[in-house]
């Protein structure tokens, strides 16, 4: 097939981005780099491009759902030809395969199948995305480079030594190893933009699973991953720096990687369990900390400018784990981070590496505790102090007398709410008094999925319904719900925001606390004076369009079932 066809006249007719770099990309390159290019780049609408590259050379266009591939295709068509060439096989028939690509011009895909085959094939294009991901849950993350292990190559654990202290992902390993192997594994966690990775091992199977806006999903798996689970878990763990003889007790490890120029700081647990080792590996994006990326209300954004502005005093985060305290804390920090403030932290672990602070990683095992390194910290002249977690009474105790010298301290505790901060901190032994005279606020924390921009519609509830969860009956009109579309993987929702519940320490609260008034009594002169309670926050969240009712109330606890609706 020659590219008789003006591409450059397509990709005009189909352009999403600027004409000058259309024709650019196209000039610069020819045939199936131009395709590759222009989807790449997001030049192009891609359906509306590859439909008239299918009109133009007379090649079916598949429009249909990719039906999930049978065993007898996966034997068949080996993961390695359908991967490296990006050729999706839909079914056999008498006639013989009919296979899936987005680029007509790849000849040597074509010449490469066809001889490998052996038999007639049917090509017809469909989406690029599409292909992309039924590849991927059809043969599993790792595939093609499973294959070629299986073929015949020893897996020889001592051959899984580190060579350098940074990994890179970017590059493709020419040879078929279990190295590579882990590399696909967490270059496809971060493709999707996990946080984690858990690879878990079962009686009969490896369980690889990435967490993606909070929300645990399985990832396809070639079969027989079993075979590689020793080997595997030991790559990770010499990544880690840990000790791959030792599987009985837990171990903890970094791994830096880098991604396109990105480094990843990369958190390593091990946990032993009755099958075998399992593995967690949280993923940490060396971001910039941006406020405006916290996703704010213009409230709460005022009144915690107007808290990290104080010159002394305790503002504490509350929330389960994993709601996002570190990540605000670390915006804070990054706020704050001036040359004219000494700005310490002691931690566990160090999560990010911040330029310009000080940072302490709690080590137990030396007697490296909270508490003994806040001591030291306060004789080394600190402005601001962020304590990753108050655990005990002697920590809360030091913190507080940081706060009351003058200090400005950050901190965090695991409570359900803003209030529950106050009754957390006297049931460690805290007086009263030393509370309502340190903490400046309680900030509770919880974290929503996002709504995708390009798949949300509107939605209608009964209004009973939205009585029961507590949504105000006159906003009905504004709620939309998630749906799901190539964009964000068919989740309905693309990132995450944070809610919050902003208790700010009164005068009357103050004296309230010193009194040990009760929390009830507490939450109710906190509500009076303008708190907004975290469900009126989400609620808020679901009248700006920005997530769902669903979200609001799996985050904020209610017991409402949804599946009544």
């Amino acid at each position: 097939m020659s590219p008789a066809v003006d591409l450059r006249r397509l990709a005009l007719t189909a352009r999403t981005g600027e004409e000058g770099q259309v024709l650019e990309t196209v000039e610069a390159t020819s045939g199936s780099q131009t395709i590759g290019a222009l989807l790449e780049k997001q030049l192009v609408n891609e359906n509306a491009f590859l439909k008239e590259v299918a009109a133009s050379y007379r090649l079916p266009w598949w429009d249909a759902p990719l039906p999930p591939m049978d065993e007898a295709l996966r034997t068949r068509f080996p993961a390695r030809l359908a991967l490296r060439h990006q050729v999706y096989p839909v079914r056999f028939e008498e006639h013989g395969l009919y296979m899936l690509t987005y680029d007509p011009f790849n000849l040597t895909a074509r010449q490469v199948i066809a001889h490998a085959l052996g038999e007639p094939i049917t090509w017809c294009i469909a989406s690029r995305r599409n292909i992309l991901v039924a590849l991927r849950t059809g043969y599993g993350v790792g595939a093609a480079t499973f294959d070629e292990i299986l073929e015949g190559r020893d897996v020889d654990d001592a051959a899984l030594d580190l060579k350098q202290e940074v990994n890179v992902l970017d590059e493709d390993d020419a040879d078929a190893s279990v190295v590579s192997f882990v590399n696909q594994i967490m270059r496809e966690a971060l493709d999707q933009r996990a946080t984690d990775i858990h690879v878990e091992p079962l009686e009969d199977d490896l369980r690889i699973r990435y967490r993606i806006d909070g929300v645990l999903h399985e990832v396809p798996v070639p079969p027989k991953i079993k075979m590689l689970q020793a080997s595997v878990l030991s790559r990770i763990k010499i990544m880690a720096h840990l000790d791959i003889a030792e599987r009985r007790i837990p171990q903890d490890g970094r791994i830096n990687l880098e991604m396109q120029g990105h480094p990843i700081d990369v958190r390593v647990a091990t946990i032993p369990t009755v099958s075998g080792e399992s593995i967690s590996l949280r993923l940490l994006a060396r971001n910039r900390f941006d406020f405006g990326l916290l996703g704010l209300t213009a409230d709460a954004e005022r009144k915690i400018r107007e808290l990290i502005a104080q010159p002394n005093g305790i503002i504490l985060l509350t929330g389960p784990t994993g709601c996002g305290k570190s990540t605000s804390l670390y915006t804070f920090l990054s706020m704050l981070n001036t040359m004219e403030r000494r700005i310490v932290t002691v931690e566990d672990p160090v999560e990010h590496k911040l330029p310009g602070v000080m940072q302490i990683a709690i080590k137990p095992e030396i007697e490296l505790t909270f508490a003994v390194a806040l001591r030291s910290i306060l004789r080394g002249d600190p402005n601001v102090i962020m304590v990753g977690e108050m655990r005990d009474f002697e920590t809360a105790e030091i913190a507080i007398r940081a706060a009351l010298t003058g200090h400005l301290v950050f901190s965090t505790l695991h409570t359900n709410d803003a209030i529950g901060g106050i009754t957390r901190l006297i049931d460690m032994g805290v007086q009263p008094f030393l509370v309502s005279s340190s903490v400046r606020a309680f900030l509770a924390q919880r974290l929503v999925r996002v709504l995708c921009p390009s798949c949300s519609k509107p939605m209608t509830h009964s209004p009973e319904f939205l009585k029961q969860v507590g949504f105000p009956v006159a906003h009905a009109d504004k709620i939309r719900q998630a749906v799901g579309c190539e964009q964000c993987r068919h989740t309905g929702y693309q990132g995450r925001a944070a809610l919050f519940e902003i208790c700010l320490i009164s005068p009357v609260l103050q004296e309230m606390i010193a009194q040990n008034k009760s929390a009830e009594v507490l939450r109710a002169r906190a509500l009076h004076e303008g708190m907004v309670p975290l469900r009126q926050d989400g609620w808020n969240r679901v009248i700006a369009g920005v997530t769902t009712i669903e979200e609001v109330v799996r985050v904020t606890s209610a017991d409402v079932d949804l599946l009544d609706e």
